[in-house]
């Protein structure tokens, strides 16, 4: 396998963490939002379909050597952790060719295409990547992509049929706010209505669809307006997935310069919870999931389908809202040491021993300035 390797982006969904990653695209089309920093420093380039075929090739060839390995041990070609360990400590194997001993070990036969905006690709050059990808890795079952919601509310719903049809059948569009105040303010170039159009476009094309919505992003000032008209938006979307990520500034974001200058004014962990909370309380006629599968989000264990589910999800809200706060800081703490996910996780006396530990030594470091503490600590776990 030694020289064997194929180009990868930078990131993906965490509910992609054990798909297949091929870059179909360089950075991102748009690449001007102010809570984002991931493309900044790169060019957005399409990549050619010969290309991507290049890099289908060279997964294949991995996917070749490592089943012979398995045949040669005597296990039929499937990938158990002897196996893959073959591969994994050998130093001079690329990352990428690692990534698809690692996809072929958890088999989930998912892929994910990446980087930010795909479906701007022409209609014909995605429809070919993605009909020699189904041809040549055999039992794929998802194929899932990024896309801008102002691209998915231009292309043509029997574009995105034909695209549906080639294999795509999953899309993770970054919704964040639905406030046209908010949009225009974080420079999200997208519009509440072409939201709802590029929402409802994937939906009847046959694909599923995930929509992030991102709390704390209308700050003090459109907090309100913020959580009710992506409710709102949502409601008439009907997503298969909501999927919460709530803001951090990172000093890397260019929003971080308007906190600076006091133009934006970031709402409490606190208030953060309480939006959350409007916000499912908000939710009405839909059937999606809503998840909570991102380590910035404070209450994890919100999640559950819609509509049946949605008390289960507002008392897990209620449960941290009624804390003193005093253990509103010690459940903090235990979330950024990723020792709890909910407040019932608080009652496990070893996990509670280890945050107590904690929040000692940082009350000695800090002077009893806890709430400094935790955001020095929470900057350090999202770089």
């Amino acid at each position: 396998m030694q020289g064997l390797s194929f180009e990868q982006g930078p990131i993906r969904p965490p509910s992609e963490a054990r798909s297949l990653l091929l870059r179909v695209t360089r950075g991102c089309s748009w690449n001007q939002c102010l809570f984002c920093s991931v493309y900044k420093d790169q060019k957005f380039e399409r990549r050619s379909v010969d290309e991507v075929r290049a890099d289908i090739d060279t997964v294949c060839e991995i996917i070749r050597e490592v089943k012979s390995v398995s045949w040669q041990m005597g296990l039929s070609g499937s990938v158990n952790a002897p196996v893959a360990n073959r591969f994994l400590e050998k130093p001079h194997v690329d990352y990428s060719a690692k990534s698809v001993v690692v996809w072929l070990y958890y088999g989930t036969n998912a892929v994910f295409l990446q980087d930010a905006n795909n479906l701007i690709l022409q209609t014909d050059d995605l429809v070919q990547m993605l009909e020699y990808l189904n041809e040549k890795v055999s039992g794929i079952s998802r194929i899932t992509t990024y896309s801008r919601s102002n691209t998915a509310a231009r292309k043509s719903l029997d574009d995105l049929k034909r695209i549906r049809a080639a294999g795509l059948n999953r899309v993770h569009i970054g919704l964040e706010s639905a406030s046209d105040r908010v949009l225009k303010f974080m420079k999200k170039g997208v519009n509440a209505a072409a939201h709802i159009k590029a929402g409802r476009n994937i939906v009847e094309a046959g694909m599923e669809l995930s929509e992030y919505y991102m709390p704390g992003l209308g700050g003090r000032a459109l907090w309100r307006e913020h959580t009710l008209e992506t409710a709102r938006v949502v409601n008439a979307i009907d997503p298969h997935f909501i999927r919460l990520r709530t803001l951090h500034v990172a000093k890397t974001l260019p929003l971080h310069r308007w906190l600076e200058a006091g133009t934006f004014e970031l709402r409490s962990p606190d208030e953060v919870v309480e939006e959350i909370r409007l916000f499912i309380e908000s939710l009405e006629g839909i059937h999606s999931r809503v998840v909570s599968d991102h380590i910035g989000n404070m209450i994890q264990d919100v999640e559950g389908k819609l509509p049946e589910d949605k008390d289960k999800m507002l008392d897990a809200l209620d449960r941290y809202l009624r804390l003193g706060r005093e253990e509103r800081l010690h459940y903090q703490v235990g979330r950024i040491m990723g020792l709890y996910n909910g407040v019932p996780d608080m009652g496990h006396p070893a996990r509670q021993r280890q945050v107590e530990e904690a929040v000692g030594e940082l009350k000695t470091r800090f002077g009893g300035g806890l709430e400094q503490a935790l955001v020095q600590l929470h900057d350090q776990v999202m770089r």
